[in-house]
């Protein structure tokens, strides 16, 4: 951090400290409330969810070629082929907007160019099957099958202007990582290379496997096999390591996880406490802005509400799943249909959190630009889908 910085971090510090009335009941509550969401996230999802994630992270930095990124994802790659990887990406990962970034940092500083990688990103935690399956059940077929279009439709927008908008840095960026680049491939075969990673990704995905609304189907099967099945897995991982990698190899992939969880750690704690600080856990009104409040400004289907309603979702957080009983709360104290799709599209993929995360990887720019885009478009979304069902 420059030393301009770390002046303005201290004086909005010391602004903070001096005008904030801590001897008020309603600020110590949402202080309260923003540790206990902090000790939420830390219970329910970094374990399971960000540990390892920041390991697969730190595999794909380590062992997959840079040459292979930049082939498949990279500015000069079949547009087709990794945006249509990239888009449906969330499909197989069940993340939310905080456990797909180690994976999203991996991936665009090993090569991926800004357009690939910013689709992964937003469809990492917004295209979550389970998710979709479930805002189906409880809020009805239509705004299920709206989020997923809207989802699947947002990454390739969202992917393919991100890319058009930085295409003079990012053409500079992909030819000074060519040129940087040459390191050998891995001591290891092609098929060993792909089980090795589809072990770590199925590891990642049986760990964090989310407990089903409803006590039936395959989905609750496999949440009640969770555990045996990510054994299985972690008892695999172990004999690939033993038998492909050496000891020096393995050093190198734990100082590269290392690496991502000192960048990406403390800033998602920060966020998650300033999250919950404003809008409180999910499900509670201990936070500075409670729910009732939110509901009565996204009533109807109007610009404004649906509007607020994407900047709402991009700021609040929501762990995997949460944001479907979140918003029939919403919706029961009279959240229109619009603002609900809004939040859908917004809320998973975005969060305080996560965007503090993504500036320390793309920066000010390209960061604020997401943003952006996302808002506008859940807007867009929104406002279309509530006219259609109106």
């Amino acid at each position: 951090m420059s030393r301009n910085k770390k002046i303005l971090l201290f004086i909005i510090t010391f602004i903070a400290v001096y005008f904030i009335p801590f001897d008020s009941a309603t600020i110590q509550e949402a202080i309260a409330e923003g540790f206990l969401m902090l000790q939420y996230y830390a219970q329910e999802h970094v374990i399971f969810c960000l540990i390892p994630a920041f390991f697969v992270a730190g595999a794909i930095a380590n062992f997959l070629s840079q040459q292979a990124i930049i082939k498949y994802f990279g500015a000069e790659a079949n547009k087709i082929l990794s945006y249509s990887v990239a888009s449906v990406s969330g499909a197989i990962l069940a993340v939310c907007s905080c456990t797909v970034l180690p994976l999203f940092a991996s991936i665009y500083k090993t090569g991926a160019g800004i357009g690939p990688a910013t689709a992964f990103l937003y469809s990492g935690p917004a295209i979550n099957v389970l998710a979709i399956i479930l805002t189906a059940r409880v809020l009805g077929w239509q705004l299920g099958l709206a989020r997923v279009i809207g989802a699947v439709i947002f990454a390739l927008i969202i992917g393919i202007l991100m890319a058009l908008i930085f295409h003079q840095s990012e053409e500079e960026r992909q030819n000074s990582m060519v040129t940087a680049g040459g390191e050998g491939e891995p001591p290891r075969t092609g098929w060993q290379n792909i089980s090795y990673f589809a072990i770590l990704i199925l590891t990642l995905i049986f760990l964090a496997w989310a407990e089903p609304e409803q006590a039936e189907g395959l989905w609750y099967r496999i949440y009640q096999i969770r555990w045996f099945l990510a054994g299985l897995t972690l008892a695999i991982l172990a004999v690939m390591l033993y038998r492909w990698f050496t000891r020096q190899e393995i050093k190198e992939w734990l100082a590269e996880t290392w690496n991502f969880t000192e960048l990406i750690a403390p800033l998602l704690f920060a966020g998650v406490l300033i999250a919950g600080f404003l809008m409180g856990r999910p499900g509670t009104e201990a936070g500075l802005i409670p729910e009732h409040v939110v509901a009565d400004f996204v009533g109807g289907n109007s610009l404004s509400a649906n509007f607020l309603a994407s900047i709402l979702g991009a700021f609040m957080y929501f762990a995997t799943l949460t944001e479907v009983p979140i918003l029939e709360g919403l919706m029961g104290l009279g959240m229109g249909d619009g603002p609900a799709l809004a939040l859908l599209l917004a809320g998973p993929a975005l969060s305080l959190p996560n965007m503090l995360v993504i500036h320390s990887v793309l920066g000010t720019k390209k960061t604020s630009v997401f943003i952006v885009l996302v808002v506008i478009m859940a807007t867009l979304s929104g406002l279309i889908y509530g006219n259609i069902v109106l």
